[in-house]
């Protein structure tokens, strides 16, 4: 259980796939200026995450590992260099269903999301964290976890920006940097901030 919170703690806050490894940030500084599309980007990242990273888990160590095909008579049978493709195609379909659910279900969050929900497909984030999990060995449970605290550490660092970003319209910041110079500048003192978290032990 410890473990699991360990993974947990780590993927939303001192491992955040976003502002430790800077995975997704296109997609971060376009849509963080606006609060309620950021947040229905983070929950679509969020949703994404939590499906993808088990579904590729079971992918990687069902028919792709080295063994992986023992049940099929094939364990000398090593598929794992399909390993990216696959992962790609998976995470496209999950993607594809989600956003004909929020079609279905809030057009306005549609509109309002455009170009960078089917972005999500190679939001370069939602792969990194699959590949993450197959470096790390994870058992499935683990990837789990680590999939949904994945989502939440990004959600979390989105909707964050966007809240920041209010703030600084009104903020009198120098000439030079206003606009992008002061996100970036934000997006490294939030780093910052979430590496603090590195000092929690659960021993």
């Amino acid at each position: 259980m410890e473990s699991l919170i360990s993974i947990a703690l780590n993927s939303v806050f001192v491992g955040n796939i976003l502002l430790a490894y800077f995975l997704g940030m296109c997609s971060f500084l376009a849509i963080s200026k606006n609060m309620k599309t950021a947040t229905g980007l983070g929950i679509g990242v969020l949703c994404v995450l939590t499906i993808t990273t088990p579904a590729n888990w079971l992918i990687y160590n069902r028919l792709l590992a080295p063994g992986a095909l023992a049940w099929a008579g094939l364990a000398q049978l090593n598929l794992s260099y399909l390993k990216l493709v696959l992962f790609i195609a998976t995470i496209a379909a999950i993607v594809q269903g989600l956003e004909m659910l929020i079609d279905r279900f809030s057009p306005a969050l549609y509109a309002a999301l455009g170009v960078f929900l089917p972005l999500i497909t190679v939001n370069c984030a939602i792969l990194g964290v699959s590949l993450f999990m197959v470096e790390r060995d994870y058992t499935f449970t683990e990837s789990v976890v680590y999939g949904v605290g994945s989502g939440a550490g990004w959600a979390l660092a989105i909707i964050s920006m966007s809240a920041i970003q209010q703030k600084l319209r009104y903020a009198d910041a120098p000439e030079g940097l206003k606009g992008f110079a002061i996100n970036m500048i934000t997006t490294g003192l939030m780093a910052m901030g979430f590496m603090l978290f590195a000092g929690i032990s659960l021993e």
